[in-house]
């Protein structure tokens, strides 16, 4: 039984049972009566009861079918044209994730801009650039999916301090980052801040100082981007490829990143308080709180176009980033073949 009802229409008798099929008729209701003998309906507006027994306030809508039984569907919602658009593939797209925007002639960051529906300032925030910079042709920006700025989530930080921070709303920075609540957020994370603006004095990010030895290569593989946003590049194998812990740390993160493009992404903490972020993975090996060490593999490489968990990706490789320290493989040239990891 999924639920019992009480029900005010004189037509019928007071309780109404509904079954898994969704309802059951008036004349089969009563067999179900026992089930409230002690039941407290002293509180008035308590109607309804789930499956586990628990009264809730909202109860479910109810279609009489026959004049004999009812049955229950789901309460309708309020969808917004834009929304409507865009599940039905009419108006505007709802992007939600960062991309990549190589420049082609003829364009200008206003222009760039323009076409992803972001301001000037969005644009050029995200890129470290500033209005007296010049257009390259061939320059890769990264275009964020709404008007605002981009945070580092470094140690200490909460939803409503980075909110205040940037004189944006807490709820909004949840929503656009597909995040659970306020509390989803972990050292290392790159959030977008929608209708942020940055405040006089700009955050710092302390950097640490390593020696190029502390993190070993975390797959094999061959250099196909030199370093690029946000402090990573890119390692190119087959799709299957096992993937390795760089250094000692606790994963804070195995999760589908949406955002980013990074699809499927392992972040790890190390002792030192850098964190290491590896995306576009086929499988994820690891969860939350695990201890890792350096050769402890930790998934596989992915990133194949309309593989689960590939993100934004033309072909099967590894994004690697360090936040909090230079990346040691960012001097590494094109081409550059990973031939061992250690262990």
């Amino acid at each position: 039984m999924l639920a019992i009802i009480f029900f005010g229409i004189n037509k019928f008798p007071k309780t109404v049972a509904l079954t898994r099929a969704g309802y059951v008729s008036v004349a089969e209701a009563s067999f179900f009566t026992p089930v409230l003998a002690n039941v407290d309906d002293s509180k008035e507006g308590v109607f309804f009861f789930n499956q586990s027994q628990f009264r809730s306030l909202e109860a479910p809508e109810l279609k009489i079918i026959q004049n004999d039984c009812l049955a229950a569907f789901s309460t309708p919602r309020v969808l917004s044209p834009k929304v409507l658009g865009a599940i039905f593939g009419q108006g505007p797209q709802i992007r939600k994730e960062v991309v990549e925007y190589e420049i082609k002639a003829g364009d200008t960051f206003k222009s760039i801009a323009a076409s992803y529906d972001i301001s000037l300032d969005t644009l050029l925030l995200a890129n470290d650039l500033t209005k007296s910079s010049k257009v390259k042709v061939g320059q890769k920006l990264i275009i964020l999916p709404v008007t605002g700025l981009v945070h580092i989530v470094k140690s200490g930080d909460t939803l409503t301090a980075i909110a205040k921070l940037y004189k944006a709303n807490v709820d909004e920075v949840v929503e656009t980052n597909d995040l659970s609540d306020e509390l989803d957020v972990y050292v290392g994370d790159i959030l977008v801040v929608p209708n942020g603006t940055m405040p006089k004095k700009a955050p710092v990010y302390a950097q640490a100082y390593l020696p190029d030895s502390y993190f070993s290569f975390p797959v094999q593989g061959r250099i196909t981007q030199t370093l690029h946003w946000y402090n990573g590049v890119d390692i190119a194998n087959e799709c299957g490829t096992p993937v390795y812990a760089s250094a000692r740390g606790v994963v804070l993160k195995a999760k589908l990143d949406t955002i980013t493009g990074g699809g499927n992404v392992i972040t790890i903490r190390h002792d030192n308080g850098v964190v290491s972020w590896y995306g576009h993975l086929e499988t994820m090996l690891v969860k939350v709180g695990d201890v890792v060490g350096p050769g402890d593999r930790i998934g596989s490489v992915g990133g194949k176009p309309g593989m689960a968990g590939a993100g934004i990706s033309t072909g099967c490789h590894l994004h690697f980033t360090i936040i909090g320290a230079k990346n040691p493989f960012a001097k590494l040239p094109f081409g550059y073949q990973m031939k061992y990891v250690s262990s």
